[in-house]
């Protein structure tokens, strides 16, 4: 089995958008996303058996998708967006 795999680009995708759309907060990330690994050791279905070194690679896609979605909220396009905003509001 390939550390990397197709679940892998969905964990990359559903912490993107969630470090993007959802949550700010790394604490609440790591607990969920461990918490979902850990789960994973006891669930009996398919898609929950894998080696521990996919384990470790999902933790790793896990975080990088988490850190570039929430770096576009906080300083990405969403920055740019509301500075330019407030450059275009009339003045007092």
């Amino acid at each position: 089995m390939a550390m990397l795999n197709l679940y892998s680009v969905s964990h990359f995708l559903i912490w993107f958008f969630t470090g993007r759309y959802i949550l700010q907060h790394w604490s609440i990330f790591l607990l969920l996303s461990l918490g979902w690994e850990a789960l994973e050791l006891i669930l009996p279905y398919e898609f929950a058996v894998e080696e521990w070194s996919n384990k470790f690679a999902d933790v790793i896609v896990n975080t990088v998708g988490f850190y570039i979605g929430s770096r576009l909220t906080t300083d990405g396009l969403v920055g740019q967006i509301s500075n330019t905003t407030s450059q275009n509001q009339p003045g007092p």
